[in-house]
């Protein structure tokens, strides 16, 4: 079924180009969601991303770069803390067999 969706594929605008894996994404989009992706106005939005990644990374210093993905990441990922204190201090009491 997917290699005839593939072969079925609308050629891409000249923009720049869809990857498969891209395709396949936009695809199952429409399927499970019941839209029609616009590809024309997709690659648009991809082009204009690339430019605004390159300049910034023509912008900006490598330290602050590098600064600004970890605060990026630290924000998006909330750290574990375990207290192995708390877990010492109440040791598990297994059954006694009988």
């Amino acid at each position: 079924m997917i290699r005839r969706i593939i072969g079925r594929r609308r050629p891409a605008p000249s923009l720049a180009g869809i990857s498969l894996e891209e395709e396949l994404a936009l695809l199952r989009v429409e399927l499970m969601y019941g839209l029609r992706v616009n590809r024309e106005a997709y690659l648009r939005r991809k082009v204009d991303e690339r430019e605004e990644i390159a300049v910034r990374m023509l912008d900006s210093e490598p330290t602050a770069m590098l600064a600004e993905l970890r605060g990026s990441l630290e924000r998006s990922v909330r750290p574990t803390v375990v207290d192995l204190q708390s877990k010492r201090a109440s040791p598990r009491q297994d059954p006694e067999p009988a």
